[in-house]
C-alpha cells in the first residue's frame, strides 16, 4: 500500500478542478490583456475566478490579486507593507513559515525596520499580552502572525490579534496558507489588511495564489513589467491556474463541513491508535479540535537510535510523511517550529496530515508500520 500523508505540503488535484483546467488549456489560449476576442475571452476566465474567489471570502473583487502562490504573496503583503507606509518596526513569531521570517529579517538585516518576536508557550500558542507590550510606544508596527502553524497545526485566535492590531494602529499580515478553503474567512468581518493563499494546499494547482488586500489600506507592486492585476502584479496571468484555483476554493466551500468531520475523526483515531501501540508517543502543539487544525498532527516519537532514519524508514513502507515544512526538505536545518517551541530535540518527529481522500484503512497501515519501525509489541 502507497499511503499519502503529506498534504499539508501539497495535496493532489480534484479531479473537478482538472476538467475545469483542461477546458481551458484546450479552448481558451489567449492573452487575457490582448484586446482582440481571443484575449478578451480568456480575461473574463480570469475575473470570473476573481470573482468566485471573493464571494467566498466576503470581500470585493478589486481585494483579491492573483500571485504565484503563498510565498510571493507573503512577501508582497510584508515588503510593500512596510514600503509603502513608512514601517519602521514589525512583530512576528520564532514560528512562522520562513517565507515570512526570512522576509522580515532580511529587511532587518538591511536596517529597514527593527523587529520583535512574540513569545509563544511550549505548544505554539501566542502570548498575546507580550503583544499589546511589543506594540506600545511605536507609532504604527506591521504584525504578521499566522492563522494555523504548518508543523504543528496549533491555531491562532485571529479575531483577537486583530482586535489587538485595530487597537495600536498596527497593519496585520496573516498567512492563511494553511487554514484557506479549510476553515470560513469572512473578511467583511476579520480585521486584517492582508491574507494569502496558495491553490496546491486545497487540491489545486501549484503556481498559483492570491492575495487579498483590504480596500483600506493601498500598497505598490511588489513585481512591476505590465499592468495586469489592475496595475498591482506585472507579467501574464497564469490563467489555467487561476481557474483551477477558483474550482477548488468552490468546492472546498461547498463540502467543508463533510469534510472537517472526516478528516478530523481520521487525525482523532490516528491519536488514539499511537498512544495505544507506542509507548511514550506524544504530540507537539495544540491537539484539542478547537485549538488545532484538524489537518495536521505533529508526533513526536520517543527516544531512539537511528531516529534521523525514521522518515526514509517510512518512505520504504510506503508511506509519505514530512519532519516539517516542506519548503525545508531535504536539508539537514531542523525545523526552527520544534526549536522555537523547545521541543526535545532528542525525540524524532513526524508531521502527518490528511486530506479528504485518506481512509481510516490507510491510518491502520501507518500505524502498523510505525510499531514494525519502532519494534514495539502490542
Amino acid at each position: 500500500m502507497r499511503v499519502y500523508l503529506d498534504n499539508a505540503a501539497t495535496t493532489p488535484v480534484d479531479p473537478e478542478v482538472l476538467k475545469a483546467m483542461y477546458q481551458v488549456m484546450e479552448n481558451s489560449f489567449g492573452n487575457p490583456s490582448s484586446i482582440h476576442g481571443h484575449g478578451r475571452e480568456v480575461r473574463t476566465l480570469v475575473e470570473k475566478a476573481r470573482k468566485t474567489v471573493a464571494s467566498l471570502l466576503h470581500t470585493s473583487p478589486a481585494e483579491i490579486f492573483f500571485t504565484s502562490g503563498g510565498t510571493e504573496a507573503d512577501n508582497m503583503a510584508i515588503r510593500c507593507g512596510i514600503a509603502d507606509h513608512g514601517i519602521k518596526h514589525a512583530i512576528t513569531s520564532k514560528i512562522e513559515h520562513h517565507a515570512v521570517v526570512h522576509t522580515l529579517e532580511a529587511m532587518q538585516k538591511a536596517g529597514v525596520i527593527e523587529l520583535d518576536f512574540v513569545e509563544v508557550d511550549e505548544k505554539g500558542n501566542i502570548n498575546t499580552e507580550h503583544l499589546e507590550t511589543l506594540l506600545q510606544g511605536h507609532d504604527r508596527s506591521l504584525v504578521s502572525l499566522m492563522h494555523a502553524n504548518n508543523e504543528i497545526g496549533t491555531l491562532t485566535d485571529i479575531e483577537l490579534v486583530g482586535d489587538i492590531c485595530e487597537k495600536y494602529n498596527a497593519i496585520y499580515h496573516c498567512d492563511t496558507v494553511q487554514t484557506m478553503a479549510h476553515y470560513p474567512h469572512d473578511m467583511s468581518k476579520l480585521k486584517m489588511q492582508f491574507i494569502v493563499g496558495a491553490a496546491h494546499k486545497f487540491h489545486g494547482p501549484k503556481g498559483v495564489g492570491f492575495l487579498h488586500i483590504n480596500h483600506k489600506i493601498k500598497i505598490k507592486p511588489l513585481l512591476y513589467g505590465g499592468s495586469q492585476e489592475r496595475n498591482m502584479r506585472g507579467g501574464t496571468e497564469n490563467v489555467y491556474g487561476i481557474v483551477g484555483l477558483a474550482k477548488a476554493l468552490e468546492i472546498a466551500y461547498a463540502e467543508m463541513p463533510q469534510h472537517q468531520a472526516h478528516i478530523q475523526e481520521l487525525k482523532s483515531y490516528m491519536m488514539a491508535q499511537l498512544k495505544a501501540s507506542v509507548p511514550g508517543i506524544a504530540f507537539n502543539g495544540e491537539t484539542d479540535p478547537a485549538k488545532s487544525l484538524y489537518t495536521v498532527l505533529n508526533v513526536s516519537f520517543p527516544e531512539m537510535e537511528m531516529a534521523d532514519m525514521l522518515l526514509f524508514s517510512l518512505d520504504i513502507a510506503g508511506i509519505s510523511a514530512s519532519g516539517g515544512s516542506a519548503c525545508s526538505s531535504g536539508t539537514d536545518i531542523g525545523s526552527h517550529v520544534l526549536t522555537g517551541i523547545g521541543a526535545n530535540p532528542l525525540r524524532p518527529a513526524v508531521r502527518f496530515s490528511f486530506s479528504k481522500y485518506n481512509t481510516k484503512e490507510e491510518v491502520d497501515y501507518t500505524v502498523e508500520k510505525i510499531k514494525e519501525i519502532c519494534l514495539v509489541k502490542v
